[in-house]
């Protein structure tokens, strides 16, 4: 619905705006000179976990995220802050204590923010980051023979609904949160220094809706197999006893008409493609001649659960899914 509503909307036009909300971006891009850009985004939603200080490394990850995507620097962050007056300020303290926490941890500076009586907690940033006006990176510019990677494996968004429902123990719950704390950083940093030509961070859309994004951005088709995407197994193993969010439902009816799904992809683990992620790893396109010294700077940088998922091959805009 937002998608339909923003392209009846008149589009903004100046020489210097790099990019705009045209093609699905993660975020804006406008150039200040010759040697800088800068990157503008804001992100923030309500508590996908109970401890408030997750929470807000959690939220505060994702926004930041945004910035990674377009292989660009965060500089300042700003909160966005919706909290009933009624209710413990101490929670608030923890929620912003995370936030600060991650944004310290990205090297940028916390500067403020603004904050609105609500009678639901929400929490996120504004970022500003920096990036060279001729190496960021969107999700329009993967081209054909390119190599596919995801940075983080999928199912945080099966496993948080899980919890919810009592059904999961402290340490899955655990292992999901850590995932989605963890910085894009050291991901947006191996591919910016192999010169990736596509990425976008896989967040509500799930790794399918996302990926049918970057297609159509970059005019090209999407093969990616199942069985090489990484995720977390104790998200496949309630997808197996047919625990799905409502919002992966949406996604599903979001992709249908575009998604090729061969009949012998295990329909469990095509669940988790559909999942919608929170603060969710990076989808990145890279030249196949490269895609190997990716790998091994992605290791070297300690993200030990990426993986080769797919390729892109030149034909209509669309996402294939295979085994």
């Amino acid at each position: 619905m937002l998608a339909e509503i923003l392209q009846s909307l008149p589009p903004f036009e100046d020489p210097n705006l790099l990019v705009g909300f045209e093609a699905s971006s993660d975020a804006a891009i406008y150039k200040l000179n010759e040697e800088t850009a800068l990157i503008v985004t804001l992100d923030f939603f309500t508590p996908i976990v109970d401890e408030p200080v997750w929470f807000g490394q959690i939220a505060a990850a994702n926004s930041l995220s945004d910035v990674y995507a377009m292989g660009g620097r965060p500089l300042l962050a700003l909160n966005i802050v919706c909290f009933p007056k009624e209710e413990d300020p101490e929670i608030l303290k923890e929620i912003l204590r995370g936030g600060a926490k991650k944004v310290r941890e990205a090297g940028a500076l916390l500067v403020g923010g603004h904050s609105v009586d609500d009678p639901e907690i929400k929490y996120g940033l504004s970022v500003v980051g920096l990036v060279h006006p001729e190496r960021y990176i969107t999700n329009a510019g993967a081209r054909p023979g390119d190599v596919l990677f995801l940075t983080k494996p999928l199912g945080t968004g099966i496993i948080a609904t899980a919890v919810k429902g009592g059904l999961a123990d402290k340490n899955v719950e655990e292992r999901a949160i850590r995932v989605m704390a963890a910085l894009n950083r050291a991901a947006s940093e191996a591919m910016v220094e192999v010169g990736a030509h596509a990425a976008t961070d896989v967040t509500g859309f799930g790794l399918l809706g996302h990926a049918l994004e970057m297609a159509q951005a970059s005019k090209v088709k999407l093969v990616i197999s199942a069985s090489q995407v990484p995720v977390l197994k104790e998200a496949l193993e309630f997808a197996r006893l047919g625990l799905v969010p409502e919002g992966d439902y949406e996604n599903i009816r979001f992709c249908e008409k575009v998604v090729e799904i061969s009949p012998e992809v295990d329909k469990d683990r095509l669940a988790l493609l559909y999942d919608a992620q929170t603060s969710g790893g990076l989808l990145v396109s890279v030249p196949r001649e490269k895609a190997e010294t990716f790998y091994e700077e992605l290791l070297k940088r300690g993200v030990f659960e990426a993986a080769e998922i797919g390729h892109v091959e030149l034909g209509p805009p669309k996402v294939i899914v295979t085994p």
